[in-house]
């Protein structure tokens, strides 16, 4: 049974190098939500850019690398397995319903068509004091209804960035 998976072969021990690899891991990837913090310190602005570009940039893949490190090529193997294993266990299926499809192509239109037409808002009353907030939810809209949609939407995007890929379209089924 061990030998069709190699990644259960060499399971790692749950011990505190797997486990203080996965938190510097976290950790790493955490570290971009500290540029608030650092800008709004008192540092002079040189400190302050240096600062927050290596969070941004330089610290995530530092702490991957010694995270991998630490846990070594087993432990690395399995946290991915783990993790990729839940994404494809809870992400989005591949075919969904007419109504949901429908649903999520609302969802996906509605933050572009409002993006596309906002200089022609700034002017309305109250909408240049929300306009932060009305960002935000169409960035969510937008991210969700790609999980909404499902799988075969994502194979329809992917083929707009492949220049040989030629659209098969079937019949309706009739129900």
């Amino acid at each position: 049974m061990t030998e069709n998976n190699p990644i259960a072969a060499k399971k790692p021990e749950i011990g505190w190098r797997l486990r203080l690899g996965l938190v510097i891991f976290v950790v790493g990837f955490a570290s971009p939500l500290l540029i608030p913090v650092v800008t709004a310190s008192a540092l002079p602005t040189q400190w302050k850019t240096i600062l927050s570009g290596a969070l941004a940039v330089g610290i995530p893949e530092l702490f991957s690398i010694v995270a991998v490190a630490i846990m070594g090529k087993s432990g690395f193997n399995y946290i991915k397995e783990r993790f990729f294993g839940f994404i494809k266990k809870h992400g989005p299926p591949e075919r969904v319903s007419r109504t949901r499809y429908r649903i999520g192509l609302v969802m996906f239109c509605l933050p572009l068509l409002l993006g596309w037409s906002e200089p022609y808002f700034r002017q309305l009353s109250g909408f240049e004091a929300h306009r932060l907030l009305v960002g935000v939810i169409g960035d969510l809209l937008l991210v969700s209804s790609l999980f909404v949609l499902g799988g075969e939407f994502w194979d329809k995007v992917r083929a707009l960035f492949i220049r040989d890929a030629r659209v098969v379209l079937e019949e309706p089924s009739r129900s």
